[in-house]
């Protein structure tokens, strides 16, 4: 089986893979180490600001990787904000039917009256070294537009409205 995680900044994407690994032993891979890696090993022009050429440039690849952890039998946990809505587009039917997709959208309401625990819990995973563009307004855009896309497009996305309570049963 292949989760595939999707979500804006700061929705606790990271957090649910660990989760995951920790209940069903699936490991996870974190696209924005991939990111990373292609950045910092000079084999790539673009910068970490650079979210939409990233996803056309990390999506092929991580897109394979998936396709070769199915073909060879293995659970994994992708998650990452480099998902495409249309993810399902690039899959067969072989491959869909061990992929199961989860998208994280944090709600205005969840947003506004939880910022400061969205805040406190960047790091719970991941030390992130300068979360200082965060604000709640860009959290507030950032889920609008994941929300929006999603809707577009007619995929379903987890809407965290409430309580950031997240129990995924495979």
């Amino acid at each position: 089986m292949i989760i595939l995680i999707n979500g804006a900044s700061h929705a606790g994407k990271t957090a649910l893979a660990q989760r995951i690994l920790e209940k069903y032993k699936y490991p996870y891979v974190s696209i924005d180490h991939i990111k990373m890696g292609l950045i910092r090993s000079g084999n790539t022009t673009l910068t970490p600001m650079d979210d939409a050429e990233l996803k056309e440039y990390l999506w092929p690849i991580v897109r394979e990787m998936v396709k070769t952890a199915i073909e060879n039998n293995q659970n994994l946990t992708v998650e990452g904000c480099y998902i495409p809505a249309d993810w399902a587009k690039d899959f067969g039917e072989e491959y869909l039917k061990h992929i199961k997709y989860i998208c994280l959208v944090l709600s205005e309401k969840y947003i506004r009256n939880h910022f400061d625990d969205v805040k406190k819990y960047a790091c719970v995973i991941e030390n992130r070294l300068d979360d200082s563009w965060c604000t709640q307004e860009s959290v507030l855009e950032d889920n609008a537009a994941i929300a929006r896309e999603h809707d577009e497009m007619g995929v379903e996305y987890l809407l965290i409205d409430d309580r950031y309570e997240i129990d995924i049963e495979l």
